[in-house]
């Protein structure tokens, strides 16, 4: 991007900084936000850089938490939102799914169906990617239901007197099934599903339902691969399993997974793991949700990772954020739910979004940004091996597709510590799981910035060895 900065720069010494700490504690009488590293300053920020409020420049490999696509001020996004039709379509904000514009059937051709799944033509919009999976659980619920009633929905009156009372048969007795170590959000039916840190879930109810062991592999792959093959056994057999313990008491309507757990380690799982998951699906006649608010729009060089998975046919449902800007899911046209107000909220969805979404998929096809993102993080995974086979101390377990990689520390500490001071080196980045640092850098991200991560990081892990 024209004008971006050629390289980090910190100039307070310690980040936050005083303006950032002062403005935390003008927020911290309003609210109580403990996450909050720094206050940036987002008219200065520009591309693959974050420049705070304290005038530091970070070469930000988070990308706020993986959200921002193809970075910062980008001027081809400014000119599209400064357009009249763009402005007026963010000052009259409808309730979609009752009073859509005009153009709303046209604005969803020219970005989610221009880039969905192979295999999915159908979609609904939402706003984050909590809703996106608490909607999409909803209709894997009332698909299995309308299976059950013969492929109708016709309620009875009991159906819906018990409905009312969270009772049986209208409210059922039913499951989700999820995997240890993954993130779906924070509302109720997604904290069920989201096993990734205590933290999230501590003092709320939750719903009794099952979960698996996800696959925990043998780094690096290529010398553990009949361990790893083993692993995948294991796990898919104890999905069977739970199916079948669960069949009388609380039958699973649908299988929820990440093609990458990410908040809870990025740990990945074999192409044929979810061949075998999605057959036992089809077996027990269940739901598959592939979860790619993370990992979808771009970052693993495929708009969507499950694409890698070279499925026989498309997953049932794929949800999405993050980086697409507003949440959503595409589905398969059998899981539509025919009946109106039963998927909805009041926005469902924002066309404002999509102005920003159809300027996004414009860049990445003109500057053919998913090769962007194979050939850095090429670049990103090789140097990270390297540093790996020189520090073997210290980190371990590199992985990843594209830019969407991750590597282990020792400890947890020792990852804090290597975050922290990637920091004062001019590096912003994020960790995951319980000793792991994740790169989410954009779309833009090129060789060039993977060079300047991996000197930063060498220095840091040089002063730490």
């Amino acid at each position: 991007i024209p004008g971006e900065p050629e390289c980090p720069s910190v100039i307070t010494e310690s980040i936050p900084g005083p303006v950032s700490k002062q403005l935390h504690n003008e927020l911290n009488k309003i609210q109580k936000i403990g996450s909050i590293q720094l206050f940036a300053d987002y008219e200065k920020s520009l591309g693959n850089y974050l420049v705070d409020v304290d005038g530091n420049v970070l070469l930000d490999v988070f990308s706020q938490i993986s959200s921002v696509p193809v970075g910062y001020n980008h001027p081809h996004l400014l000119k599209t939102l400064s357009e009249d039709v763009s402005i007026k379509t963010i000052a009259n904000r409808p309730a979609l799914g009752v009073f859509p514009g005009r153009d709303w059937p046209k604005r969803l051709e020219a970005t989610l169906l221009r880039i969905a799944p192979p295999g999915l033509k159908e979609v609904m919009t939402m706003m984050c990617g909590s809703c996106s999976n608490e909607n999409a659980y909803k209709m894997l619920f009332m698909k299995y239901m309308k299976v059950k009633r013969g492929g109708k929905d016709v309620f009875t009156e009991e159906d819906m007197k018990s409905c009312m009372i969270n009772k049986p048969p209208g409210s059922p007795v039913l499951s989700l099934l999820s995997f240890h170590g993954g993130f779906h959000g924070r509302t109720m039916g997604c904290l069920t599903t989201t096993h990734s840190k205590e933290i999230h879930k501590l003092d709320v109810p939750a719903f009794a339902w099952p979960v698996a062991d996800f696959p925990d592999y043998k780094y690096p792959l290529s010398e553990h691969v009949q361990e790893n093959k083993k692993e995948d056994e294991r796990c898919l057999a104890q999905v069977e399993e739970l199916i079948c313990k669960y069949k009388e008491k609380m039958p699973i309507a649908g299988i929820v997974v990440e093609p990458i757990q990410s908040e809870g380690g990025d740990n990945e799982a074999s192409p044929e793991f979810f061949q075998k998951l999605q057959q036992i699906c089809k077996k027990e006649t269940i739901g598959l949700l592939i979860d790619e608010v993370q990992t979808g729009g771009g970052p693993t060089g495929k708009m969507w990772c499950h694409e890698y998975f070279n499925l026989p046919e498309p997953p049932d449902v794929v949800t999405f954020s993050k980086k697409l800007q507003l949440g959503g899911f595409f589905h398969k046209s059998e899981f539509r739910v025919e009946q109106p107000y039963r998927i909805f909220n009041t926005w469902m969805g924002d066309p404002g979004k999509l102005v920003l979404l159809e300027g996004i998929i414009d860049v990445i096809e003109r500057d053919n940004l998913l090769e962007v993102v194979q050939e850095s993080g090429c670049v990103l995974k090789t140097g990270l091996e390297e540093l790996q086979n020189k520090f073997s101390n210290l980190i371990n377990s590199v992985r990843g597709r594209g830019t969407f990689l991750a590597f282990t520390a020792a400890s947890a500490d020792l990852r804090d510590k290597i975050t922290a001071k990637l920091k004062l080196q001019g590096i912003q980045c994020g960790g995951c799981g319980k000793a792991s640092v994740r790169l989410r850098p954009t779309l833009v991200f090129q060789p060039n910035h993977a060079h300047i991560f991996l000197e930063k990081l060498n220095n840091v892990l040089n002063e730490l060895k």
